[in-house]
């Protein structure tokens, strides 16, 4: 089960987020899914709210990549350390663009069901990545 279910958590940024092929997420997220991300912790439910927030990352921070360091699986859940790189040329949470690169970390634990994600956790270095963006000092 657990190789199963990095393979679709592996999918999921490899084809979702680095490929920009946001029908995937329907296909690998179940109906009900729930993100919890305290950054913004009043996100909607869904495949559509997942690909309105990985939208919205990627409109802010165009050439962003997520590079995978650590995945591990244990019965229904995937933990992963990642990093993403990108330059901000959009707006981002009312910041206007920076053009300045930013390299952030982050961790995240997907909870799976019957071959599809319920939910995840992310946690993400919000405030490494502001200092980089110039917005509070570093």
């Amino acid at each position: 089960m657990s190789e199963a279910n990095k393979s679709i958590v592996r999918r999921l940024i490899a084809e979702g987020w680095n490929g920009r092929n946001f029908a995937v997420i329907d296909e690998l997220c179940s109906a009900s899914f729930i993100m919890h991300d305290p950054s913004a912790p009043h996100l909607a439910n869904g495949p559509e709210a997942a690909k309105a927030y990985i939208g919205a990352l990627v409109a802010a921070f165009p050439d962003l990549h997520m590079q995978v360091h650590d995945l591990f699986g244990e019965a229904d859940r995937v933990s992963l350390r990642w990093s993403a790189e990108g330059t901000q040329q959009g707006e981002f949470n009312g910041i206007p663009p920076t053009n300045r690169r930013v390299c952030v970390s982050g961790q995240a634990i997907y909870r799976l069901a019957d071959g599809k994600i319920e939910e995840d956790w992310i946690i993400v270095d919000t405030y490494g990545m502001l200092q980089q963006l110039g917005v509070i000092p570093g």
